[in-house]
């Protein structure tokens, strides 16, 4: 497994990432699922369930957040590395939305008066990554210019979050303006300083400064950076069921592929076997691979700070065959 790299965020001893990283934990298949992304600008503070707990009103909090799940989507709420002072400007609240992860994906950014606007959005047609109707829906959107990477730093589900997702993400923000922003809980404080690349909804675990800057630097160019790859950072692409996102992480560091959407994977339960699947993963130049995975149960670790240590799991990715 890989060794953990120094220096990539500070927290208490007993905190939970802390123990992750102790542990080796790897990251591959952990990525929270969403065929897409909205992330609405809200500065101040952010309670647990930070849609419904923030100074956004909580109706609309709540009901975009229903329809973002509902669709298979996720809602994150973001805001400007640094001072958290809930200053409304007159430019609006920023908001982006990405789709089309699964082969062509796209982001669309605007600066909304009012949140209740993205009531707008089509979502059966967002859910399939149609950009043209979306953009028909919503003519306040356009195509954003730059990728963008946002770092998970919701103290209030964990304070690991906090305490290595704010450095990262405020010395990330300095070196690459306006590309990076704190965000509400993604899932998987246990990995943090935690992030989210878009349009791609590629999730990555233990970031760094210098890490982060790369990974948006590769993003230019549509790739991860190779330091990204394998089980320490790479928690795989929200668009894919678990398995399937260990599998093609696994199947990227092996062939060294920093295309982000130079592979697709899909993964079926295996009938023989109610621990493991079966993936298929097609490369755009023609080849494609039959790789078995299964779910192992590991050390017990606690998945919250404060919680109490619980069995884990992870993936154990075969060997794959070109078929």
């Amino acid at each position: 497994m890989t060794e953990a790299p120094s220096g990539h965020g500070h927290s208490a001893p007993g905190a939970c990432s802390v123990l992750w990283d102790q542990a080796h934990a790897p990251a591959p298949g952990t990525a929270a699922q969403a065929r897409f992304w909205v992330a609405l600008e809200q500065p101040g503070p952010w309670g647990r369930e930070a849609a419904t707990q923030s100074h956004l009103d909580p109706d609309v909090g709540a009901g975009l957040d229903r329809l973002c799940a509902e669709h298979g989507g996720r809602l994150l709420l973001i805001r400007r590395p640094g001072t958290h002072a809930d200053r409304r400007g007159s430019e609006g609240q920023r908001v982006y939305v990405a789709g089309g992860l699964t082969d062509r994906p796209w982001l669309l950014e605007a600066d909304l008066d009012l949140p209740s606007q993205l009531g707008r959005l089509p979502w059966p047609a967002l859910a399939a990554g149609d950009i043209d109707i979306v953009l028909d829906a919503v003519p306040e959107l356009e195509e954003a210019s730059d990728p963008v990477l946002l770092v998970c730093t919701n103290s209030r589900r964990d304070v690991c979050c906090a305490l290595r997702g704010r450095p990262v993400a405020l010395a990330a923000a300095q070196a690459r303006p306006g590309r990076v922003w704190e965000c509400s809980h993604t899932g998987g404080h246990r990995f943090a300083p935690t992030g989210v690349l878009l349009p791609w909804g590629q999730t990555l675990a233990r970031l760094d400064e210098d890490l982060a800057v790369e990974v948006l630097d590769a993003a230019e160019r549509g790739e991860l950076p190779a330091a990204a790859l394998g089980p320490w950072h790479d928690r795989g692409r929200s668009v894919l069921e678990p398995p399937a996102q260990a599998v093609e992480a696994a199947l990227r560091e092996q062939l060294g592929e920093l295309d982000l959407i130079a592979l697709s994977t899909s993964a079926e339960p295996d009938p023989e076997d109610s621990t493991a699947w079966r993936c298929t993963v097609s490369h755009r130049d023609g080849r494609c691979w039959s790789v078995r995975v299964e779910r192992l149960m590991g050390d017990h670790l606690p998945e919250s700070c404060g919680k109490a240590p619980v069995a884990t799991w992870s993936w154990r990715v075969g060997p794959a065959s070109l078929v």
